[in-house]
């Protein structure tokens, strides 16, 4: 593992906060502004670059910190326009981001954790274990590569991504300041602009913290479900054994009230072959979301290696999708993408030295405990 670098990376830090590092500095707070624009709009790289400000404060500027970006291990594109990149943070270890190109909208997933602590059981990102929140810099990083990706910044012409959502490598609601902090950067008029709707916040019910998320921000909302009851979420989503599902949604109608305009929250279902994706499953959703302002994302589950888990036929999803709708409740199925470069929902595994150790528990819980419908095979 290498020693963290000693510069401050400027990337990751808020205009207050640059305004407080030119004051120590001993200049003026304007300067916040400058070099938040050449990093953010016109994707400077290095100071020299900053043809606004003198040569004598980008020198000082040198010496004392720097614009550093996640180094790129390897750069993938899909056939149908998925970009997926592995790229390597302080430390060593290596995480994924996905780019979903969909006529003028490109989503950008980025993740907010090396590895996940969490391990819902369906997911490959949990397999892998737990080694440490991402900075704000690591993740702002990750909008610059992808940004860069299309070719030199131009903040002039289109935007090249328009859409991002923290539904990477990660639980963003334990990872809370960094997240908000980069959210807060991504919409910020001097930096990447865009609209606190286009900015989505998943979560898989870190209810505390959900609910703190009410006092500082206003990005949208998606709630990873998965399940209709608390019996089969706990087995899926193991973190419900602390936070069950009424205390979850209850918390998200509280985060909506917080809201000045009539946003709904995403609710991401993972449809799991004879696991979730029956009809009794879909009866049971409705009358769970009923007293919810919310739309359905239904996520057919991708398979990975040594998932005990299938994929659900095309009949179930379409009839599951069919139940939802005649109780007017949104409801879309998200078209798989990216997997023929592992990219899809589920799959992004990344690079993880496991701290937790977590990779042995799971298989010793799962070959004790089966879920209904999993294979005990891994």
């Amino acid at each position: 593992m290498t020693d963290a670098p000693s510069k401050v990376n400027l990337l990751g830090l808020s205009p207050s906060q640059l305004e407080q590092f030119f004051d120590e500095m001993g200049e003026k707070r304007f300067r916040a502004t400058q070099v938040l624009k050449w990093m953010h709009q016109y994707g400077a790289s290095s100071f020299d670059e900053m043809t606004n400000i003198s040569k004598a404060l980008r020198a000082k500027l040198a010496e004392m910190a720097d614009i550093r970006e996640p180094e790129i291990v390897l750069e993938k594109f899909s056939k149908d326009g998925t970009r997926k990149w592995v790229i390597r943070m302080d430390g060593g270890s290596a995480i994924e981001m996905v780019l979903i190109p969909e006529g003028d909208r490109a989503t950008l997933c980025v993740s907010s954790q090396v590895g996940c602590s969490l391990d819902c059981s369906f997911c490959s990102t949990g397999k892998q274990g737990f080694n440490r929140d991402l900075s704000t810099a690591e993740i702002i990083g990750q909008l610059r590569v992808a940004i860069r990706s299309f070719g030199p910044f131009d903040p002039n012409g289109d935007r090249r991504v328009t859409n991002v959502v923290f539904m990477g490598m990660g639980e963003p609601l334990l990872n809370f300041d960094n997240v908000v902090a980069a959210t807060q950067l991504m919409m910020d008029d001097n930096a990447y602009g865009l609209s606190k709707r286009r900015v989505t916040v998943s979560t898989s019910g870190v209810v505390p913290a959900l609910d703190k998320l009410c006092n500082v921000s206003d990005v949208s909302l998606a709630v990873s479900l998965h399940a209709p009851n608390d019996a089969l979420r706990d087995q899926l989503v193991p973190i419900n054994r602390r936070y069950p599902i009424a205390e979850l949604l209850a918390a998200c109608n509280r985060y909506l009230a917080s809201l000045n305009d009539k946003r709904s929250i995403t609710v991401e279902y993972t449809l799991i072959a004879g696991v979730n994706d029956q009809p009794e499953h879909a009866r049971e959703l409705i009358k769970v979301l009923r007293k919810v302002p919310c739309k359905l994302n239904l996520i057919p589950f991708n398979p990975f290696p040594n998932s005990g888990y299938e994929r659900p036929s095309e009949k179930a999803i379409a009839a599951f999708k069919q139940i939802m709708l005649t109780s007017n409740i949104i409801t879309t199925v998200r078209r798989t993408r990216g997997d023929d470069v592992d990219a899809a929902c589920g799959q992004l595994v990344g690079q993880v030295a496991d701290r937790t150790r977590r990779s042995q528990k799971y298989i010793a819980v799962v070959q004790e405990e089966p879920v209904q419908g999993k294979s005990q095979t891994l």
